[in-house]
């Protein structure tokens, strides 16, 4: 069968499951066309949530509604701002980083995949809308401005890939994979445990998705985010 033809395979265990390969061309207008409509309906739908989460945010401490984080590596390795829901106090990701009352925390999470089970930087709400993701809602912004996708790798920090590469070697060679897609609000990651999975698994699963390209999967990931989101499993 002639590359770029369609092509099937049929599930053997619960990491690859029955996907079909589309052309790549065709895969990636499909692609866009839902995370248009997708990304509108979302924030439609979400509206509610989204002022009830911004005036908690406002009232539960000082601070600006969106997090003050640094940019994430996109596509291609081109950085940009993703929109989130401040869920820790002002600073905070500075504070990790050069405040010496942080030093401990700051050598846990880089031990910890860049992830932290106790976080004293979380506040009241950031701690209910990580749990349940709701503070990446306004990610939808990014995937109408063409920096992110509904479904697709995580969106790392520049430092998190150099230290997780340099800690994980055998990484290095999935990164041309995981960067040839845009990152997304929900991935094949993010159902499989979330958090919960290494940064080694993590980006197996990222590479794995970015090479299957294939609506099918997408699909099959957005059937099982919600009940991520519900359940909160696997989030810090």
């Amino acid at each position: 069968m002639s590359k770029g033809s369609r092509r099937r395979k049929i599930r053997t265990s619960y990491d690859e499951p029955r996907v079909i390969i589309l052309p790549k061309m065709l895969y990636e207008i499909i692609k866009r066309i839902i995370d248009i409509i997708g990304g509108t309906v979302i924030l439609i739908v979400f509206s509610p949530v989204i002022l009830i989460t911004a005036i908690a945010i406002k009232l539960d401490s000082k601070g600006p509604i969106f997090a003050d984080t640094p940019k994430r590596v996109g596509k291609d390795g081109k950085p940009f701002f993703p929109y989130k829901f401040r869920s820790m106090v002002i600073n905070a990701h500075k504070l990790l980083h050069e405040d010496p009352r942080f030093k401990k925390l700051f050598q846990e999470y880089k031990k910890s995949s860049f992830k932290l089970h106790e976080d004293p930087r979380v506040t009241k709400v950031g701690k209910f809308i990580r749990k349940h993701s709701i503070d990446e809602i306004p990610q939808c912004i990014n995937v109408l401005k063409g920096e992110m996708s509904i479904v697709g790798p995580r969106p790392y920090y520049p430092d998190e890939l150099e230290e997780q590469t340099q800690k994980y070697p055998h990484t290095k060679k999935l990164l041309k994979d995981v960067m040839s897609v845009r990152p997304g609000i929900t991935g094949y990651w993010q159902v499989s445990g979330r958090s919960e999975v290494n940064f080694d698994k993590r980006i197996e699963l990222d590479a794995y998705y970015a090479r299957k390209k294939s609506i099918i999967l997408d699909i099959l990931i957005m059937l099982k985010t919600p009940w991520a989101m519900i359940s909160g499993k696997g989030a810090v």
